[in-house]
């Protein structure tokens, strides 16, 4: 784009540093509106006509419009950086004793379970900008370097999810005299859980221990800001439901039915007086990683997302300085935890301050800080991010197309080579936006086409609630039909061979996944089929299941099949075929 006009989508405006800065200035009603959003798809001229501050202002609007067309998007210089002051040698006097801090931590831990080591230290200045702090663990064959964190009050910790058995060592490394050179020993004992998620068998998803894990996810954002009461309500619908994924923001949310001011912020400061994004607040710190240890009791993956663009409290637009700040402290507090997913972005698209640039640098960040390696990914909404990076461990998406979602697994699959994870393919709900009101069968129905494509589809709820409580954005309870649904497919699926699904060829007309000639589970989805013809070798026999995805049963047809065969169907949608190879004595 050579130049902005007025039939230019207010999208491509808002991605324009430029432009953003004149709009935020000059109609900040604008882009703070909690439905920005929704917006983005109008011309630029369209929109400031019929903006309630300048409808009536033809000549601040045409000023406006003027400067706004006279940019050059190809000349917009970069957000310049703060200034943030850097460790220096000096930070404590001469006269310090080296390693003289006071220094806490076990004397034993478990394998993939956090050990923590607690030093005492100096306060003055900005100890989060100013002091550095590493520790260096080493056991038989392994060596890994952890980052420390500032917790306030003159805490500091460094914490390693320990990967080995074994007895380790540790000695710190820090600019801070009284922090330097402190060791220790601890002794890790047989694993206390089964280990990260990885990636297994390219598209797939398994522990350490070998264990396959089903990504069966839900999404509600800023379930951690909505206060006590509503976040144990969570944890309870959680705790009766078949997710054991939650995608989930660190910072709070400003969009539609998210206007409530969160109780605690991630920076010291207030609304009224404003943040400092180079002093993180240990009280909402520790607030995170509470619901983060109380999801890890449930079996619930934290697929944390660091950045998003609704925000009103400036986190979206810090410096760069700041957000590398913040990516570091939150690795360093959280790459302990055994169950965390890092997102860099929900709909990085949206984050117009942000370039390519920027977030390989954030993902740079990122895998240097995590010794543990835990999986990473960025989301998109309207373009994806390219996926093919080294370091994107699966493909977070969401749907471009209004009509087709789970249907794409197959094509995304063959592009990338990683795992599919389709974390927003609509809502199941009663909204305006048109992400957000398709029906409980629909959601099923995307869950099982994905499923058998061999990918893994996410799930939402955005049902309208006098109270604003949508459990997409603040959780609370289940209000729609598709979770207990969503559990009869996960227990479908992890009765299959291997506890997933692989997609099988053979059918023109509808999706199959299994292994050839021994199980296949068949989906017709929103197909009514009375009966199905079959050809299948003639020394194989096969018992026959004909599943009812919506009614949740399971009816086991009398006697066994094998050459050419016909199974009668009920003829309505919703259903599934899985024939399961009869073993023999010999076999």
């Amino acid at each position: 784009m050579s130049t902005f006009t007025p039939e230019t989508p207010l999208f491509d405006v808002m991605r324009d540093a430029s432009a953003h800065r004149i709009i935020y200035a000059e109609i900040p009603e604008l882009a703070s509106n909690p439905i920005l959003h929704t917006l983005y798809h109008y011309p630029l001229g369209l929109i400031l006509g019929t903006e309630e501050r300048l409808r009536d202002d033809a000549v601040r609007r045409a000023d406006i419009l003027a400067r706004i067309t006279a940019i050059d998007p190809s000349q917009t210089p970069a957000l310049p950086s703060s200034n943030v002051s850097l460790p220096q040698p000096d930070y404590e006097a001469d006269s310090t004793t080296e390693g003289s801090a006071k220094v806490s931590f076990a004397a034993t831990a478990a394998k993939w379970s956090p050990f923590e080591v607690e030093l005492k230290g100096p306060e003055h200045g900005n100890p989060f900008t100013d002091v550095e702090l590493f520790a260096d663990f080493a056991t038989a064959g392994t060596k890994l370097t952890v980052a420390g964190f500032y917790d306030g009050n003159g805490t500091y910790r460094i914490r390693l999810l320990v990967p080995e058995t074994g007895q380790w060592t540790f000695t710190t490394r820090s600019n801070a005299r009284s922090l330097n050179g402190i060791g220790g020993t601890f002794d890790a004992g047989q694993a206390a859980s089964r280990g990260l998620v990885r990636v297994a068998e390219q598209f797939h998803f398994a522990y350490d221990d070998g264990t396959p894990y089903l990504p069966i996810g839900t999404t509600s954002y800023v379930w951690t800001h909505q206060g006590d009461a509503l976040e144990q309500e969570t944890l309870t619908t959680l705790a009766k439901g078949p997710f054991n994924k939650m995608r989930m923001c660190v910072f709070p949310k400003s969009y539609l039915f998210n206007e409530n001011e969160p109780e605690i912020y991630p920076y010291e400061g207030s609304v009224a007086e404003g943040f400092d994004y180079l002093r993180p607040n240990p009280v909402f710190w520790a607030h995170l990683e509470r619901r983060i240890d109380q999801l890890e009791e449930l079996g619930i993956e934290a697929d944390l997302i660091l950045f998003h663009a609704y925000d009103r409290w400036g986190f979206s637009t810090m410096s760069r300085d700041q957000d590398d700040l913040f990516v570091k402290y939150a690795v360093a507090r959280l790459a302990s935890k055994r169950n965390i997913w890092w997102s860099l972005a929900n709909e990085y698209d949206l984050m117009f301050e942000k370039s390519t640039e920027d977030w390989e640098r954030f993902a740079g960040i990122v895998t240097a800080n995590d010794p543990n390696a835990h999986l990473l990914s960025i989301h998109n909404c309207r373009e994806f991010y390219d996926h093919s990076r080294p370091w994107v461990t699966h493909c977070s998406i969401q749907r471009r197309d209004i009509y087709k979602t789970a249907e794409m697994t197959t094509e995304w699959r063959e592009q990338y080579g990683k795992p599919i994870v389709i974390d927003e393919c609509a809502y199941e709900g009663n909204i305006d936006q048109g992400w957000g009101n398709i029906t409980g069968e629909e959601m099923t129905r995307r869950f099982w086409e994905g499923a058998l494509r061999g990918g893994y589809v996410g799930h939402g709820e955005t049902y309208m609630d006098p109270e604003d409580v949508l459990w997409w954005a603040k959780g609370g309870s289940f209000k729609g039909s598709s979770p207990e649904r969503i559990g009869f497919l996960r227990r479908i699926q992890e009765e299959a061979p291997g506890g997933r699904l692989e997609p099988l060829a053979g059918h023109w007309d509808v999706t199959s996944a299994g292994l050839e000639n021994e199980y296949e589970l068949i989906y017709f989805g929103f197909f009514q089929p009375t009966y199905r013809r079959f050809v299948k070798p003639q020394h194989i026999t096969f018992e026959i299941d004909v599943i009812d995805t919506w009614n949740m049963t399971v009816e086991t047809l009398p006697g066994t099949f094998s050459g050419r065969f016909r199974v009668e169907l009920p003829g309505r949608q919703y259903v599934a075929l899985r024939l399961r190879a009869v073993k023999t004595g010999n076999e």
